[in-house]
Formats: C-alpha cells, sequence, structure tokens
C-alpha cells in the first residue's frame, strides 16, 4: 500500500493527512504523542477494506506545519474536528488512541458524544499516568527540566504537546461525563526491565480503570507487545477495530 499524503489548510495552519477505504462508519485513527501516520502502515492496509480510516500528522511532526500556539488537548481536539469537517469526513466514529492520543480520544468522546460512537484505547495514557513521574529518580529529572530550556532555543517547540499534558488532563477532568459507548482498551503485556515494577503495575491498574468509562467496555491483551502493539501484533489491533466497528454498525 502506497500512503498519499495530501495538504490540509485549517485556521490553525496546514495538516497532512490521508483517507483510505470507503465503508462507514468512519474510523478516526490519533497518533501518540509526535507519532508520523506512518506509524499505522501495519494495520492501515486491512482496516481500510473494511472502513474508511483517516490518519493526519499534527503540528510539529512531519510536513505539516509547526504548532503557533500550546497544543493543549482542547486545540488539539477542535483542530481535528475541524480537519474531519473540511475535508467531509461526518460523524459517528469510531476513534482510535495510541498513547498521548488516548487522552485526545477521550476528551473528544466527553466533548462530542454525539459524534463519537465508540473508542479503541491502545496502549493509551491514562489521566492518572501524571502521578507516575513521581516515581522518577532525580537525576532522570534534572535531565529532562534541562531539556525542556533548550527547547525555548527553537521558539516552536515550547508549544509542543508534550509540554501541555497536565493542561490537557485538567480539561478531560472539567469535561461532561465519557458517554456510554463500546470501549476497547488495549494493552501491552511485555514487561519493560527499564521501567521499575511499581510503575508498571500502577499503569496496569490504570488500563483496567478505562474499563469503567463505559458499561460496554473490554480489555484486550496483546502479551507480546510492549508500547507498540500495532508493530509487534498488529492483527491483535485489526481484530479489535474490526470488532467495533462491527458493533457500531449494530447500534446504528
Amino acid at each position: 500500500m502506497t500512503l498519499k499524503l495530501l495538504n490540509l489548510n485549517t485556521s490553525r495552519g496546514k495538516l497532512q493527512y490521508n483517507i483510505c477505504g470507503n465503508h462507514k462508519p468512519n474510523v478516526v485513527l490519533i497518533n501518540g504523542g509526535s507519532g508520523p501516520i506512518e506509524g499505522w502502515m501495519n494495520i492501515l492496509p486491512e482496516i481500510s477494506e473494511f472502513c474508511s480510516v483517516f490518519s493526519y500528522n499534527r503540528f510539529g511532526v512531519a510536513g505539516s506545519d509547526k504548532p503557533l500556539e500550546p497544543q493543549d488537548g482542547l486545540t488539539i481536539v477542535e483542530t481535528l474536528r475541524e480537519a474531519l469537517t473540511i475535508v467531509g469526513f461526518e460523524p459517528p466514529f469510531l476513534l482510535v488512541g495510541h498513547s498521548l492520543g488516548g487522552l485526545y480520544a477521550n476528551l473528544y468522546a466527553r466533548r462530542y458524544p454525539g459524534e463519537v460512537a465508540g473508542v479503541v484505547f491502545l496502549e493509551s495514557s491514562h489521566p492518572k499516568d501524571l502521578s507516575l513521574g513521581d516515581y522518577q529518580g532525580k537525576a532522570v529529572k534534572t535531565i529532562n527540566k534541562m531539556l525542556t530550556v533548550f527547547d525555548f532555543l527553537s521558539p516552536h517547540k515550547k508549544f509542543n504537546e508534550d509540554k501541555y499534558v497536565k493542561e490537557t488532563v485538567g480539561q478531560i477532568e472539567a469535561s461532561a461525563e465519557f458517554p456510554d459507548i463500546p470501549v476497547y482498551v488495549i494493552t501491552g503485556g511485555k514487561e519493560n526491565r527499564m521501567i521499575p515494577d511499581i510503575v508498571q503495575k500502577q499503569r496496569m491498574q490504570h488500563q483496567m480503570e478505562l474499563l469503567s468509562l463505559s458499561r460496554y467496555s473490554k480489555h484486550i491483551s496483546a502479551p507480546k507487545s510492549g508500547h507498540f502493539p500495532q508493530f509487534s501484533e498488529p492483527k491483535i489491533v485489526i481484530d479489535t477495530i474490526k470488532e467495533g466497528f462491527e458493533q457500531i454498525k449494530r447500534n446504528l
């Protein structure tokens, strides 16, 4: 499959995007932090056979414009919604959010429940994951602080989304309740020896808490995967998206 990237002019700047497939309901892929469209290539060819898929590069990624304002969750959700409207990609949507993209899917569903018919949280960030930073050693925290200082040498970097995760979490907490729609939580089961056991256990608990967002929720384990099941076990991700797609079709 050759991925053709198109340019889209939004009120906040130019975005690169791709649409493939021709079956509704429509699926929207939301990348993890700074992740490019190409990160979906292991699943895009197959899911586009049974659904229509919108994928894109957020500001600051690949050929999309550099961000000119803080990229907090609300800004990202409103930009995505504007882009979908411009290209005529109509709701209801099945949102697939990987990592940090899971926070944006979470926020989108709360802000616009009438437009979201289901969510796949793919190794998704949870609002409570912010607390996991408390387990970082002093050396790691010092290095991270130094790196943020260097970001300001490149003006656009100070607006990058990773600087506004706390604001995004606050926006989720201030929004309406999550709608009672199908929710699928895919979690990698492979342990990372670089991460302390207590952090891994706490994060897994947060993954289980995502299931409480809806009465219609399901947990899917990707036992051979770490943070990127779409790379290491694409069939699990494809099958989950297909299950969500079929469930939404039955609910419409």
